[in-house]
Parts: structure tokens; C-alpha cells; sequence
């Protein structure tokens, strides 16, 4: 993975969206498992995953599953990352830990700040308080996590603001879904290509 600003490009659907992504430089790729326009299932992920340069890492992204159902799409999959959106508690994490699959929480930031490593986790994405919306929010409300964590700012970006948010942030790493989109659901190359550059830039 790049040593510089770590960048995930999230909600991808097809052979274009994969490639795309990694020839721009995306460190990880995500694939959407729950209720999404973005949503693929297993077999369409595993078939994507092979695509994938072992230096990506393959994400799938599951909201408030039984954890019997994640194990098994996320091992039919293939991925080799697990990202968490829902009230899942520490042990549903150790669980997946046995699987020896990279954890991601995903958490929207409100009023309470969540904190890395709370639930086991191996990066904490941050999302905005109203996660999925797409709308950028308040990242120079104070600081969002503690330097040298990993921990990923999301949440309303894009190849226009990007850049000024990783400068107010000083993240770990981003990650975009909708702000590289044409239209709902649909990925747009020359927006994966663009964010990534701009986001690099901004580190």
C-alpha cells in the first residue's frame, strides 16, 4: 500500500470501476453488501476481487448484519477486509478477527466522538453525522482523532473539497463513494482518477 495518504474508493459495481481505481492508485477497493444502489453481490465481488493487485485491499461493506451472514458473503467474496456500519459490539468483532479479516468501523461523527481501537478495530472510518448523505460536513470542528491512528475521514467528499479537507484533518487516510459518481450508483473514471490525485495532493 502507498506510503502517503492511504485512499479508498468505495461502492464499486463493475470492471471499469475496479480498473479505474487501481490504475489511479486507490490503496482499497469497496464493495457494497447491504440495502445501496451501489449493492453487488458475492459472486459479482469475487469476480471483481480477482482483478485486484494484492497491494489493494478488497473491502466489503455490510450495515447491521447477523454476523453468520457476513462471515459467509465476506468468505464467498473473497474480501479481505470487513467495514462495519451498524451497533455491532466488541464481541461481534472478535469474532470476525478469527476470520483474519482487516476490521473497519464505520461511525458517524455527532455528538459523541467515537475513538479508535474502541471495539477492537483495526482503522476507524469517520463519517459524517448523517452518514450516506453525501453532504460535506464541519471537519474543522476540532480534532477528529489522535495523530498516527488509522482512521479515514469520509462523508460528502470529492475531487473538489478533498484536497482542503485532508489539509484541516491531517487524516490517515479517505474514503469516497458518492463524490465520484455521475449519477446515483454509477462510477465516473475521470472523477476516481481526480479524487485521487487531489486527495494525494492535500497530504
Amino acid at each position: 500500500m502507498s506510503n502517503s495518504l492511504f485512499v479508498k474508493i468505495c461502492g464499486l459495481k463493475t470492471e471499469r470501476d475496479v480498473d479505474t481505481a487501481v490504475e489511479a492508485g486507490a490503496d482499497a477497493i469497496g464493495f457494497v453488501f447491504s440495502h445501496s444502489p451501489r449493492r453487488v453481490d458475492a459472486a459479482t465481488a469475487a469476480r471483481l476481487c480477482r482483478r485486484v493487485p494484492e497491494n489493494v485491499l478488497t473491502v466489503g461493506v455490510f450495515r447491521e448484519e447477523p454476523l453468520r451472514d457476513v462471515r459467509a458473503v465476506a468468505t464467498e467474496a473473497g474480501i479481505r477486509a470487513v467495514q462495519l456500519h451498524g451497533p455491532e459490539d466488541r464481541g461481534y468483532y472478535a469474532d470476525l478477527a478469527t476470520g483474519g479479516w482487516t476490521l473497519i468501523r464505520a461511525a458517524a461523527f455527532g455528538d459523541t466522538e467515537p475513538r479508535f481501537g474502541e471495539l477492537g478495530e483495526d482503522m476507524l472510518l469517520l463519517d459524517a453525522p448523517v452518514p450516506g448523505s453525501g453532504v460535506a460536513w464541519d471537519w474543522t470542528r476540532g480534532p477528529l482523532a489522535d495523530s498516527g491512528e488509522k482512521w479515514l475521514l469520509a462523508g460528502g467528499l470529492s475531487p473538489d473539497n478533498v484536497r482542503d479537507a485532508v489539509a484541516a484533518t491531517r487524516p490517515w487516510g479517505v474514503d469516497v463513494s458518492s463524490g465520484v459518481e455521475q449519477s446515483r450508483g454509477v462510477k465516473d473514471p475521470a472523477l476516481i482518477t481526480a479524487f485521487v490525485k487531489a486527495a494525494r495532493a492535500g497530504a
